[in-house]
């Protein structure tokens, strides 16, 4: 599924290699039949928008947003386990399933940030990438429902995973918790947070772990394993 390559690399910290692919991924939206038109047109507005924008003012913009807090964190399972035992297992568990799919984490990065599970699954079938996405859909939904409360076009690629995934049933629940929280406790209290909390994963880099938005251009995070031989009669 092509579309989840590039709503990975929307995703990702805005950087000239991007900024230079943009053409490249408005061909790729307007050729997009596994959306439906309303998400097609919302994507091309907002790569519309990244063309027309300085790039110092989208990465301070992209720092806001997803690096400060945990709110808005692109790091699935932070919003599922939180710093839990739990979560340790479940990357365990992740890194499994891209390992048995024949791919390598080359990135340094955490298997459950988003915009490298989306550059695998932009791999898989569409019917594991649609099921997968489903299994994530209720905090793709709420991370999608907090950045539109926060006025961010950035909504709309969350919007466009749910139009692949099909909407969780608890939609309009999620909407309404986005709509209620106030603001980030990560960000208010950042300070004491840094001085209290003992880290426990390493920090995501800018930029790392993010899919290449075209040849040459970008690091795959991915890497195809080399299966083995068969063995041979002698």
């Amino acid at each position: 599924m092509r579309i989840l390559k590039v709503v990975s690399a929307l995703l990702c910290y805005p950087q000239p290699e991007l900024i230079a692919a943009l053409p490249e991924l408005t061909e790729a939206i307007a050729a997009e039949r596994a959306l439906p038109r309303r998400e097609r047109e919302a994507l091309l507005a907002l790569v519309d928008r990244l063309e027309r924008s300085e790039l110092l003012t989208l990465q301070e913009q992209y720092v806001a947003l997803f690096d400060r807090g945990r709110a808005l964190s692109l790091h699935l399972f932070e919003h599922v386990h939180g710093e839990s035992r739990e979560r340790g297992a479940a990357m365990v568990e992740l890194l499994e399933l891209y390992r048995r799919a024949g791919f390598e984490l080359a990135a340094r990065e955490l298997p459950d940030y988003l915009p490298l599970l989306l550059e695998f699954l932009s791999q898989r079938p569409a019917a594991e990438a649609r099921a997968l996405l489903g299994d994530a859909g209720e905090t793709l939904a709420l991370l999608g429902a907090r950045l539109a409360e926060r006025g961010s076009d950035y909504h709309v690629l969350f919007d466009a995973l749910g139009a692949i995934a099909g909407a969780p049933a608890t939609l309009a629940a999620i909407r309404a918790q986005a709509a209620s929280e106030g603001p980030d406790p990560a960000i208010v209290d950042m300070d004491k947070l840094w001085e209290e909390e003992a880290v426990t994963f390493l920090a995501p880099q800018q930029g790392g772990g993010c899919p290449s938005t075209g040849a040459g251009r970008a690091a795959q995070p991915l890497q195809r394993m080399p299966r083995p031989a068969p063995n041979t009669p002698h």
